[in-house]
């Protein structure tokens, strides 16, 4: 291992921290559960920003997933997580951001507590980071939902968008 390598937070399903270890430990091991921020960058009309994942990465290369995602630093509060990645990713600094939820997700190689943040941003020069994303583009809600399940967008972002959808869509109430 590098002396350099990423130290992550262990966590029980509570969010309490039960350990540390090294990044490509927790990769690969769906035991180990990790703590990440996703922040969920909507415009004014409502669209959804997505970025595609660089071929380089180890979760999802080349696949549309959510706006901003990304490690909790050790010690590091959610929010202000949540805004240093959203800074890193995209280059947009102090949009307010808001907590929408939290949930577990898992897949054959990891485990995320998942804390969900939402912004609005009306910039139109996002600066995103080459080295981790390809591409990025505002999707409308309807476009996200017609790429379910066909092999274009991330499973994690998958479980996000309806996890999303579950909590912020409006009900019609009966008769």
């Amino acid at each position: 291992m590098a002396d350099s390598e990423e130290q992550l937070e262990i966590v029980n399903e509570k969010g309490e921290v039960i350990g540390r270890a090294p990044r490509s430990v927790i990769h690969g091991n769906p035991a180990l559960i990790h703590r990440v921020v996703h922040v969920l960058v909507f415009d004014s009309g409502n669209r959804l920003l997505l970025q595609k994942r660089s071929m380089n990465k180890d979760v999802a290369p080349g696949r549309w997933d959510t706006s901003v995602g990304g490690h909790v630093g050790a010690g590091e509060e959610l929010s202000l997580s949540a805004q240093r990645e959203t800074e890193e990713e995209l280059g947009i600094t102090g949009a307010e951001i808001q907590f929408l939820y939290s949930y577990i997700h898992t897949n054959p190689y990891e485990t995320e507590l998942v804390t969900t943040y939402r912004c609005t941003y009306s910039g139109d020069n996002i600066r995103f980071n080459s080295e981790e994303i390809d591409e990025v583009r505002f999707w409308s809600l309807e476009e996200i939902k017609e790429a379910m399940g066909k092999g274009i967008l991330s499973d994690n972002f998958e479980h996000e968008f309806t996890e999303y959808l579950s909590l912020h869509t409006p009900r019609t109430s009966g008769p």
